[in-house]
């Protein structure tokens, strides 16, 4: 499960980072939801970012009056389920981010929240799949999920999915249109343990109201009365 991340570095940045090219301004984001509309990079436009929307309407509920969005999907599966083959084949994408959340469960009432970052806190991508369609006035949308798989041994120890993060020559071959399924799957993997860290951050995250830097601050652990200090 991938529910939250950030992407809180400047323009220029990602634009160096990933050797694309954004045609507007971009505000920092310290806790991006499903729903919201952000950065992404396709398949079909590898040389720009494009701005999607989180969340993807399944196939099977795009008629239904009411119909429950997809943030993420397994990598293990996606080139087979009927919801997602399509899309895995013709509309892959890469979503940058500088880290993303978790929660770890202390009893039925209380999780913590926690924030992975690559070791350097530079910018990645997670693996993701896009769809086009039509919204009730008429516009066209575009949506996004992003794929999951088995944790790595940093975050194993708070949840037991992780987003798929992809490195510079991965995310080459996952926005090549021409790139064989089964070289496409062998990307979908945990990323390097050795190359991640993770931390406790205010429960401020909690919230998609939130969003200023004290989120991504670190904390110490959550004392007997259930607060924190934050560091830094």
């Amino acid at each position: 499960m991938c529910g939250r991340y950030s992407l809180s570095k400047s323009k220029e940045e990602l634009e160096e980072r990933f050797q694309a090219e954004m045609f507007t301004d971009l505000k920092p984001r310290y806790n991006i939801a499903p729903t919201q509309l952000v950065p992404v990079i396709t398949s079909q436009s590898p040389k720009g970012f494009s701005y999607f929307y989180w969340g993807i309407t399944p196939e099977f509920g795009k008629n239904r009056p009411v119909a429950q969005k997809l943030i993420n999907a397994k990598a293990e599966t996606v080139n087979e389920k009927i919801s997602f083959k399509t899309a895995f084949r013709q509309r892959r994408c890469i979503i940058p981010a500088d880290g993303f959340y978790e929660w770890k469960r202390l009893g039925k009432k209380t999780s913590v929240p926690y924030r992975f970052t690559l070791r350097e806190d530079e910018l990645f991508s997670f693996a993701g799949i896009w769809e086009e369609y039509e919204s009730v006035n008429g516009e066209t949308q575009h949506t996004f999920l992003i794929l999951t798989t088995t944790p790595n041994k940093v975050v194993s120890e708070i949840h037991d999915r992780m987003p798929v993060i992809l490195d510079r020559d991965a995310e080459k071959k996952w926005l090549d249109k021409y790139t064989e399924e089964e070289d496409l799957l062998s990307l979908l993997k945990p990323y390097s343990a050795d190359s991640m860290t993770g931390f406790t951050v205010s429960p401020l995250v909690n919230s998609v109201q939130n969003d200023s830097p004290a989120i991504i601050r670190k904390t110490s652990p959550m004392d007997q009365h259930g607060n924190y200090t934050l560091f830094g």
